[in-house]
């Protein structure tokens, strides 16, 4: 069942009125076939062989973005520096190929978005070709691409999949070594109704490893992060995310401060663009740094054009990481590209090692 419809999320997920009361038995219905889904897994009429190496699966419940490409990119990066040897596989949500692509994908820093996605080019370029990154709807095909091109890859990142029944997990649950990691950001569930009268993909009561949040409630009323009611007794992590310096899209060795860009232009004079999941967060996040001025949110995945930007009235131009891989053509000089990082805390490094080097479970069970 497919909702790629809603291009934006719409103000009525946020809390429960008259419109999502009146699309609640579409949302049962699709309740209704995730359960017997589920219930067809569980007889084990349909069987998925696990991969030959642990999975960690980064994805969310709610439709949209939550920000689980950083963490992608962090996890990676982190797993390296502890001796790890990860891969990474996607989606390749937001490209034109997905539907007519018939074999698995490599990624490189260099590949067209347009064809493999915006996130796993932005992964690529972030981590310079570091880990193997390879896209397919199925992702059992990806996984067995990736390990016969790299066979030394020993863990494999997901970038979303959780609701991919195809992604199998390894036959001991809390025993095993595949870890899924749901990502909530401060949109929190919204009114907590299935699609359609609601934002979520999955009943958020569902069973998962670990939640990472990613951001703060919309209000300081809001009770959000690992103290929410609706998350006690889950094994829970605060991530820390940070701004860094801008680089001009044209000339990307010219940098300049947050701080250097509000002293140079006036309010007025700044548009800040982003085509994410949930846009807003950039935009806090750069008023947070005392970047004020107009903002554009646009759908997530949404590509650019020499003539869109031509548009914007405004004497800089700050835009995502994400963003910029689809701007390889714009030679704007106005633009200015602000990447984001996210910190892993240690308590989440040191436990994902200790799931990692438990012993291979899948070889006790033939």
């Amino acid at each position: 069942m497919s909702f790629s419809f809603f291009r934006k999320a719409p103000k009525f997920w946020e809390r429960r009125g008259p419109t999502s009361i009146l699309l609640w038995p579409l949302s049962w219905l699709y309740g209704t076939v995730l359960r017997l889904r589920k219930l067809i897994q569980e007889t084990g009429l349909i069987k998925h062989r696990p991969a030959p190496v642990p999975v960690i699966i980064v994805g969310n419940i709610r439709v949209g973005g939550t920000g689980k490409t950083p963490i992608v990119i962090a996890l990676a990066e982190r797993l390296s520096q502890l001796g790890w040897r990860p891969g990474i596989i996607s989606r390749g949500y937001g490209s034109s190929s997905t539907s007519s692509q018939t074999t698995p994908l490599q990624v490189r820093s260099d590949s067209d978005p347009a064809l493999v996605g915006d996130e796993p080019v932005l992964i690529a370029k972030r981590t310079q070709d570091q880990f193997p990154i390879w896209v397919f709807p199925k992702r059992q095909k990806s996984i067995q691409a990736l390990l016969r091109h790299d066979p030394n890859v020993n863990v494999i990142i997901s970038d979303d999949g959780l609701q991919h029944t195809g992604l199998a997990r390894w036959p001991a649950r809390e025993g095993g070594r595949d870890i899924e990691f749901v990502v909530r950001d401060g949109r929190g569930e919204g009114n907590r109704f299935l699609l359609p009268a609601g934002p979520l993909r999955e009943s958020a009561t569902r069973e998962r490893d670990a939640t990472l949040f990613t951001g703060k409630a919309k209000n300081s009323e809001s009770k959000f992060g690992p103290q929410d009611e609706y998350f006690l007794g889950r094994r829970a992590f605060l991530l820390q995310s940070h701004l860094g310096n801008a680089y001009q899209l044209i000339h990307p060795e010219n940098t300049q401060t947050l701080t250097q860009i509000t002293d140079s232009y006036l309010p007025n004079k700044i548009t800040a663009v982003a085509a994410l999941g949930n846009p807003q967060r950039f935009f806090d996040d750069l008023l947070k740094q005392g970047v004020a001025g107009k903002t554009i949110p646009l759908p997530d995945h949404a590509s650019y054009t020499t003539e869109f930007f031509s548009k914007i009235n405004a004497q800089c131009i700050l835009i995502t990481e994400k963003d910029a891989v689809k701007c390889a053509a714009i030679t704007d000089e106005r633009i200015w590209v602000v990447p984001m990082t996210l910190t892993l805390p240690d308590t989440l490094a040191e436990w994902l090692q200790s799931i990692l080097q438990r012993p291979d479970p899948y070889r006790y069970t033939l």
